[in-house]
């Protein structure tokens, strides 16, 4: 073939080869987008958030005493048994009192003498026989002997120690004929009937609790067993130290379930009302800075957002979403600014990655 044969049909091949790269050109540009990159997306939502804390708290007695004698004396009867459920004004103890049963009685023949004395005199006085000093100093003896036989009668009241409240009494810690005094404790008293609970919570939980308030509480000694109670009162203080501050509950306690000095906890909640939140994985940090990629129309656009508090799988978003809007999940290290991606919710995620691994 010549040379000006060779032409013409280098021509032709040029522009067979075009058109095709054109209509392959084409049928991409007109089809479904099968490039794009597949991610996992979920939509940004507002959820309640309500802080929890375990308080560590003690039990106490309702009310609770060391049984003491208020005078020296030695131990005549003993009348309680331990651990005996007593009412108040019940007697517990008799001290010997001979001795002061002795004074009591001398109080109150003074007392009689100085009375009749007094009124003899006292119906002398209007016929002027004794003085008006004279029988002041007389009804001034009478009030003196009246005082001692009162001081008498209260000495002797102290030998016979009663339950100033109703309660549990505990263990014996005297004999008939011990010597006790004021320092001697002969036993004690609680009342558990019911229970008041002593807890501290951080000062950042004070608006949790106010006075009235249900609570429940919790013991290791009865792991199944809910003890419903009810705030008494918050301290007025804070501690500067632990930055914490006492609360008491008073629990009820009929059978005796629970006993002064036991560990309990106490759970807590807080609302903070409707929060923004995000899933954990969508954040992305660069830095000191924080991500997300946010999906709209097929294209991810790269946001920074500010962060709060994190609860688990979760992270509460400040700024930077409104709520509504998708945001990348799974996938996040495959994309970038402005690439189209292809959005799967997570439960079509989940049903793609079962039939790939079938």
């Amino acid at each position: 073939m010549t040379r000006p044969d060779i032409l013409p049909a280098l021509l032709a091949a040029v522009t067979l080869l075009t058109g095709c790269d054109g209509a392959s050109s084409g049928g991409t540009q007109g089809g479904p987008r099968d490039g794009a990159t597949k991610v996992v997306t979920v939509q940004v939502e507002s959820r309640p958030l309500i802080d929890q804390i375990e308080a560590l708290g003690t039990a106490n007695a309702n009310e609770s005493i060391e049984i003491r004698p208020r005078i020296s004396s030695l131990i005549e009867r003993i009348v309680f048994e331990e651990g005996q459920l007593v009412g108040a004004g019940d007697l517990l103890i008799e001290l010997e009192n001979s001795e002061i049963v002795a004074g009591f009685a001398l109080a109150e023949a003074s007392l009689s003498e100085s009375r009749s004395l007094y009124d003899r005199n006292k119906s002398l006085s209007s016929s002027q026989a004794i003085s008006a000093s004279n029988l002041e100093q007389l009804l001034a003896q009478v009030k003196v002997d009246e005082a001692r036989v009162e001081a008498a009668r209260a000495r002797l009241a102290n030998t016979r120690i009663r339950a100033p409240f109703s309660g549990r009494v505990g263990l014996r810690r005297v004999s008939p004929g011990s010597y006790v005094d004021a320092s001697t404790v002969i036993t004690t008293l609680d009342d558990i009937g019911k229970i008041k609970l002593d807890f501290s919570v951080p000062e950042t939980f004070l608006r949790a609790v106010k006075d009235g308030m249900d609570v429940v509480a919790h013991s290791i000694v009865f792991p199944d067993r809910k003890f419903v109670g009810t705030i008494l009162s918050v301290d007025t203080r804070v501690d500067p130290v632990s930055r914490a501050v006492q609360v008491r509950a008073l629990i009820e306690n009929d059978d005796g379930a629970l006993k002064p000095g036991m560990f309990m906890t106490v759970d807590l909640q807080q609302d903070q009302g409707e929060v923004l939140m995000a899933p954990e994985q969508a954040v992305v940090p660069e830095g000191t800075s924080q991500f997300v990629f946010v999906v709209a129309d097929g294209v991810v656009s790269k946001r920074t957002v500010s962060l709060g508090r994190r609860i688990p799988g979760f992270v509460v978003i400040r700024e930077g979403l409104v709520e509504g809007e998708s945001i990348i999940t799974e996938g996040t290290g495959k994309v970038r600014d402005g690439t189209e991606v292809e959005s799967l919710d997570q439960a079509s995620a989940t049903t793609q990655q079962a039939v790939n691994e079938g």
